[in-house]
């Protein structure tokens, strides 16, 4: 069932309640999501964008009870992921011959993962389409936000950018608006996404944005591709991805830590006390890596300023999970943050040094030599970890 998003636009997506893994098993959804496809119907009727591939019968089939699909007459891709193209083969099956707008490297994407020759239309920044009435597409390359086939549309008069995977959150929702639903939320779900999928191109972002504020577009509205569409205030994720996209850290220190009987548990939570003592003001937040979704994790990363990670040693290195945690952390680029390792150990005692080779070859200014204390630790070794803490705060 379409909903009506403006004027002549309408939402034409699924919302997909269940969802709890993405891009493939790394990204977790614990609110589900939504694939947002938009119908413009003008003097010309466009589809922007379609659904994930699992959708895709589903789609053609609500999308022809609402419009007769040989009346559509030209199809945008803003990115050619499966998420946004996924039922694209499906619907040109119906109707084979209409033109598809999209950047040069989505013809490569698509050409890739359909194996199709379509009637593919190029768009570079500025380029225009025109829909009758006065209105007018004009295209906006969005390079590596987050794939480099990725665009942008905005809607003149209706004044709509149809941003894609820019602003978008991983959020299932009956409401298509940002104003209908819990703020707290929304801005959890677009800062997790933010830093678990355009951190890495926050360099890209920077210039982007400036690019986007040249155009001078009216903008009144954001209709992304995931989650609901930026309608009151529309330029309040704006001005948060400029603050993301600027090497962004809140008061906080996060102890992120992996352990086998416990030393280090108690180790982390002794260097907790100490930071706590040191500095009342930062907030410490303590996680145990194994039991916690690791792209929480990374939204914790992504607001603090300092880092602190724990390893038992085993197999004379760390264990595999901590090993994985610091790639993932390498992968998203992090800059301007600080780290310190720890652990306990039994009898050759390697992790801290390998913990601290790692942080330091992703990105981070290490604290130290760090601290590792030999065996359970003991009043001793509890109180050097408090002080271990109080240096980290200092830092």
């Amino acid at each position: 069932m379409k909903k009506h998003v403006k004027n002549n636009i309408y939402w034409v997506g699924k919302v997909d309640w269940e969802l709890q893994r993405f891009h493939g098993d790394e990204y977790s959804t614990n609110q589900g999501s939504s694939y947002n496809a938009y119908l413009i119907q003008e003097e010309k009727t466009v589809l922007i964008d379609t659904v994930w591939a699992p959708f895709a019968h589903e789609f053609v089939e609500n999308l022809a009870k609402e419009i007769d699909l040989n009346k559509i007459d030209c199809i945008v891709v803003n990115h050619g992921e499966v998420d946004h193209s996924g039922a694209l083969p499906a619907l040109m099956e119906r109707i084979p011959n209409t033109p598809i707008y999209c950047s040069a490297n989505a013809i490569r994407s698509l050409k890739g993962q359909y194996h199709q020759d379509w009637n593919f239309n190029v768009m570079k920044t500025g380029d225009k389409l025109s829909l009758g009435n006065g209105k007018e597409l004009i295209f906006v390359e969005m390079q590596m936000l987050h794939w480099p086939d990725s665009m942008a549309a905005f809607l003149t008069q209706d004044n709509v950018l149809f941003s894609n995977d820019a602003f978008g959150q991983h959020l299932a929702s009956e409401k298509l608006f940002n104003d209908e639903i819990d703020q707290c939320d929304l801005f959890s779900e677009a800062l997790k996404y933010y830093a678990n999928i355009l951190q890495p191109f926050s360099p890209f972002l920077r210039k982007k944005l400036n690019e986007i504020l040249a155009l001078n577009l009216p903008i009144e509205m954001i209709a992304t591709s995931h989650g609901v569409i930026w309608r009151d205030n529309p330029y309040q994720i704006v001005e948060k991805y400029t603050q993301w996209a600027n090497d962004y850290q809140e008061n906080q220190i996060t102890i992120i830590y992996d352990t086998m009987w416990n030393g280090t548990k108690t180790l982390a939570e002794k260097i907790a006390e100490g930071i706590q003592l040191a500095d009342p003001e930062v907030l410490v937040r303590i996680h145990n890596l194994a039991k916690s979704d690791e792209n929480d994790l990374i939204s914790e990363v992504f607001k603090s300023k300092t880092i602190v990670i724990g390893s038992p040693t085993i197999l004379n290195s760390i264990l595999h999970s901590v090993a994985g945690f610091i790639h993932l952390m390498k992968q998203l680029k992090f800059k301007s943050k600080k780290a310190a390792a720890f652990g306990c150990y039994g009898w050759s005692g390697e992790s801290v040094k390998v913990m601290n080779e790692l942080l330091g070859n992703a990105g981070f200014e290490i604290l130290g030599e760090g601290y590792r204390h030999q065996w359970n630790p003991d009043s001793e070794g509890q109180i050097a970890a408090v002080e271990f803490g109080k240096m980290i705060a200092n830092s």
